[in-house]
């Protein structure tokens, strides 16, 4: 069973996420990153186990060969 301390809240996720707040609720909004409610005031919360599996997925190695300079 998941504990309060499990999730955080946008300004806390757009941080880790390295994102503005806005930016979090759009894809919140869209689905692209798992949102939950605190039943008590409503609050956006974030598992932060959602966070790390949403940056391992968005975050993909930078392919060297494209990056070299013409010689």
């Amino acid at each position: 069973m998941a504990k309060l301390t499990d999730y955080v809240q946008t300004a806390e996720a757009a941080e880790i996420l390295g994102v503005s707040q806005n930016t979090l609720r759009k894809w919140a909004e869209r689905g692209e990153i798992p949102m939950h409610r605190n039943p008590a005031n409503g609050y956006r919360l974030f598992k932060r186990s959602d966070l790390d599996k949403f940056l391992k997925k968005v975050s993909r190695p930078v392919n060297p060969i494209l990056n070299r300079k013409p010689r």
